[in-house]
């Protein structure tokens, strides 16, 4: 069996380590329709055009929060449908 650690961790490495991220932003009203969501993630793009944003969980239910170590502002919120 994989060692399931070292293969994400590849993953993740290949997909992130040394981008910049470019963009940031909420998702719109519209994406979050598209995706079936009730709460709109914050997205970060990077340099290569992949955007980066949190789900609720690993099958894609919902948009999730941020948690950041920054002590004044631990958390970027999800933002509810307004419609």
């Amino acid at each position: 069996m994989k060692d399931l650690n070292k293969y994400w961790l590849q993953i993740a490495k290949d997909q992130l380590l040394g981008r910049t991220i470019t963009e940031v932003r909420y998702m719109s009203q519209e994406e979050m329709e598209g995706m079936g969501w009730s709460h709109r993630p914050v997205i970060m793009v990077l340099d290569d055009g992949n955007a980066i944003y949190a789900s609720a969980d690993d099958e894609g239910n919902d948009g999730g929060s941020l948690f950041t170590s920054n002590e004044d502002n631990p958390v970027l919120p999800v933002l509810r449908n307004l419609r």
